[in-house]
């Protein structure tokens, strides 16, 4: 299924990395993302329902604290959370800061915080 194209759409990432293929396995393993080859010879993915894009630059400092913070949805924030310690990441506040949500925030390898975000109505499984 093609993503959705249309006036303002949030459609792509530039994500600060120290590693890029390192930074590409950690969203892979945790956050399910397809990750390819552009044209370009850059490493980029695709989120894990194909409507927004991005990649990793090299050269740009990190994300360090919540400025415009990006969520990505997830099936199980603390399953999430589980994959993000495991593949090198650091949670930075644990689920329960932003109830009734169910969220949290992490910190990638490069430094970068990004947060999880949960539905309610979701199924638990791991990413």
């Amino acid at each position: 299924m093609s993503p959705t194209l249309r006036h303002g759409k949030v459609c792509y990432l530039d994500i600060p990395a120290i590693d890029v293929g390192k930074s590409a396995a950690f969203y892979q393993a945790v956050a399910g993302w397809q990750i390819r080859q552009r044209g370009d010879g850059a490493v980029a993915f695709d989120d894990g329902v194909g409507e927004v894009s991005g990649t990793w630059v090299t050269g740009r400092p990190p994300s360090t604290s919540p400025g415009v913070l990006i969520y990505i949805m997830v099936d199980s924030v603390a399953a999430t959370l589980d994959a993000v310690v495991q593949h090198g990441g650091e949670i930075v506040q644990p689920i329960g800061a932003d109830l009734p949500e169910i969220t949290a925030r992490f910190r990638d390898p490069a430094g970068n915080v990004f947060g999880l975000y949960q539905e309610r109505a979701r199924t638990a499984s791991a990413p």
